[in-house]
């Protein structure tokens, strides 16, 4: 090895060091290589912390019962109406810090991560209430059987009716994202899910002065794991190293950032309701098949994960990028910034769906011994990868419209693939023309193809750099 290929790879593991300790740096200017991968590093632990924490809870959900594993993949398809809220109020919470960050506006980063948080709070609470008072008409609403009712609702209601520490962890990560303290996000998720795993095998299998809790447990372990990172959120936030600071006199009704903040949102939780809705609707359609084909499909959506989740951490960082670079009017800066996380994305997705394409059996038959389980759960696995490399361009350029505050292109390409394609040929392949769970996963595969081809036509145009925030 040469002594310039040392250096380089001394670099890069300073980089590296750097990243996950959070040194402080200026991202509109310098290398865009060296902040893509500055922001992408802490992201991506971050989100591969997310999928690792569920592979492992349905693990343990998979040893309690074939009910208790369609029980995690009903109630999550509702719970992710709440992400749609999360997410959508999150993207203008980076949007918006990011952009004041850029623009070295320290006074409205801060102004806008508080209004974020107030209004999270409030949502959470409408929805908590609504968890606990029907999680049986929840899960009879998702085509759940009578059995699994009985044994599962416990778990939507401790799941729906805590949903205040999912809401208030995704967004105060959204914040310190956009303000370019990816780190702290990233080592917030490490203690959430580090809990998590800890105390599922507690709650779920009962240890000493604990009882069995069956799958309920799963949602306690969760609650207690989301809410411990919440609390050490707040003490970064009013004690901590973060570029945004806070102290209780900074909690006050700011109706101007509120609305503009709602504004943004609207977009954004429009993209995701559209999104997950959709992902609701397709759960329904495979309950039609049973509870063995839910559970493989479950199992194969939380391995999907590992590699959908690091990805969503390149996104995002492209999502910081181009608000930051927006602020500090550079809108060029910004374009390349996502086309090269674009293309490292494309190349990491690529090398994943080979292995899905080749291993889905083995890789699925590690989480469930239940034949029917492993059938579909791979062949989920294999009609799903073979668009990763589509879903790479499409992930990264729609974070990219969310971080420029332009959230409504998203929202409209949404509706149209998600809506009025995904949801109809799903049902006419499964139902109509007999293809059965098939016909989902090719739908699935076929919507985010279209969303990819649609969003770098419209990313093109070049819209987005003129929008306010």
């Amino acid at each position: 090895m040469t002594s310039y290929s040392k250096n380089k790879y001394k670099r890069y593991f300073q980089y590296l060091i750097d990243a996950i300790r959070g040194k402080e740096e200026d991202f509109t200017t310098g290398s865009i290589r060296k902040a893509i991968f500055m922001l992408s590093i802490p992201m991506i632990f971050e989100m591969l912390m997310e999928s690792a924490f569920a592979l492992v809870d349905i693990i343990f959900v998979s040893r309690v019962s074939v009910n208790a594993v369609a029980t995690v993949g009903l109630t999550e398809s509702v719970i992710t109406l709440l992400y749609a809220l999360a997410i959508g109020l999150s993207m203008a919470a980076t949007a918006v810090v990011a952009r004041r960050t850029g623009a070295k506006d320290k006074k409205g980063a801060k102004e806008a991560a508080v209004q974020a948080i107030i209004l999270g709070v409030i949502i959470s609470i409408v929805i908590g209430a609504i968890g606990i008072i029907y999680p049986r008409e929840i899960l009879e609403l998702m085509g759940g059987e009578s059995s699994l009712i009985a044994e599962g609702y416990g778990y939507t209601r401790i799941l729906i009716g805590g949903n205040i520490t999912i809401m208030l962890l995704f967004l105060i990560n959204a914040i310190f994202r956009g303000a370019g303290d990816a780190s702290i996000a990233m080592w917030a998720l490490v203690l959430s899910n580090g809990l998590n795993i800890i105390l599922d095998p507690i709650f779920i299998f009962g240890w000493g002065p604990v009882p069995a809790y069956g799958v309920e447990g799963a949602a306690i372990a969760t609650t207690i794991g989301r809410g411990t990172a919440v609390f050490a959120q707040f003490m970064v936030l009013f004690f901590g190293w973060s570029r945004i600071k806070l102290t209780l006199k900074d909690f006050v009704w700011r109706a101007q950032v509120m609305l503009n903040l709602i504004k943004i949102s609207l977009g954004g939780i429009g993209q995701f309701l559209i999104g997950t809705s959709s992902w609701v609707f397709l759960m329904r359609i495979m309950s039609e098949f049973g509870s063995d084909v839910l559970a493989g499909y479950t199992i194969s959506i939380r391995v999907m994960m590992f590699t959908l989740m690091p990805s969503w951490g390149m996104s995002n960082a492209a999502a910081t990028l181009v608000g930051q670079n927006l602020g500090a009017q550079q809108p060029d800066r910004a374009e390349t910034s996502v086309w090269k996380t674009s293309r490292y994305n494309a190349i990491f997705m690529v090398l994943v769906s080979l292995i899905y394409l080749f291993l889905a059996e083995e890789i699925i038959g590690l989480l469930s011994d239940v034949e029917d389980v492993v059938e579909y759960g791979a062949l989920s696995l294999q009609v799903i990868a073979s668009g990763y490399l589509f879903y790479a361009y499409g992930m990264v350029i729609t974070q990219a419209f969310n971080g420029s505050g332009d959230t409504k292109t998203p929202t409209i390409i949404n509706f149209f693939c998600f809506w009025l394609f995904q949801i109809p040929v799903a049902y006419l392949a499964a139902l109509y023309f007999e293809m059965g769970p098939v016909g989902v996963y090719g739908a699935i595969t076929s919507s985010e193809i279209l969303i990819a081809v649609v969003s770098v036509i419209l990313f093109k145009k070049g819209k987005w750099k003129t929008t306010e925030v």
